[in-house]
């Protein structure tokens, strides 16, 4: 090969690994990080209403900001695939900045976010839909408070949408109520703790890692 070929080549291969480099850099989340943004802001579940009935759906839109993104009707009755698309188009505009969860989860931007470029539904595709279960692995931190009867409390929220994975149908009332002791009680006697019906740090942890409470 020739001094010339040679310096060819090598601008070529540069070249080519400089695109690579850019077309990374300016990726999509990956979809591990949508799984967890659903999984803290509506337990995974797109059909979902906020006890104020103000935030619906996966992402918990409120209507005015559905609307900026070019969604109709109601957020929490869109396809799984139209909720992800404008999770996504909110991103491209605003980034992360929408979800308090995002900032509780350190998810960090990359080079598509507020970029203003509208996404396309193929590029949407990617986030899982109902289809992607939240990641098993990935617990919120234990909030340092034993629940019981009566309490109300914004983790008391995660902790009933998280047991949604198990067929319960909570709306995140985020209040200690009847429903919430029986799923207390039956996960606890799943997972060997003592069923004292109060919510501490062991029956917490298996609402994430341990067995599925029988039903």
């Amino acid at each position: 090969m020739s001094g010339r070929q040679i310096v060819l080549s090598t601008f070529l291969a540069t070249g080519l690994l400089i695109g690579l480099a850019q077309t990374t850099a300016v990726a999509d989340p990956p979809g591990g990080d949508w799984a967890r943004l659903r999984l803290c802001e509506s337990g995974g579940r797109y059909n979902i209403v906020s006890a104020s009935g103000k935030h619906h759906g996966a992402y918990q839109f409120d209507l005015p900001t559905w609307r900026s993104v070019g969604g109709t009707g109601l957020p929490h009755r869109a396809t799984p695939a139209e909720q992800d698309y404008r999770a996504l188009y909110l991103y491209r505009m605003r980034g992360w900045q929408p979800w308090t969860c995002a900032r509780k989860l350190g998810l960090r931007e990359d080079g598509h976010a507020r970029s203003k470029r509208v996404p396309s539904y193929a590029e949407s595709a990617y986030m899982g839909g109902s289809s992607a279960p939240p990641p098993a692995a990935w617990m919120p931190p234990w909030p340092g408070k034993v629940f019981q009867y009566g309490d109300c409390h914004r983790a008391l929220r995660t902790f009933q949408l998280r047991m949604n994975a198990f067929g319960y149908d909570f709306q995140g009332t985020g209040c200690y109520r009847d429903e919430t002791r029986t799923a207390v009680f039956a996960l606890q006697r799943a997972n060997g703790i003592k069923d004292s019906g109060l919510l501490g740090p062991k029956t917490w942890t298996a609402a994430w890692r341990g067995q599925p409470p029988r039903r």
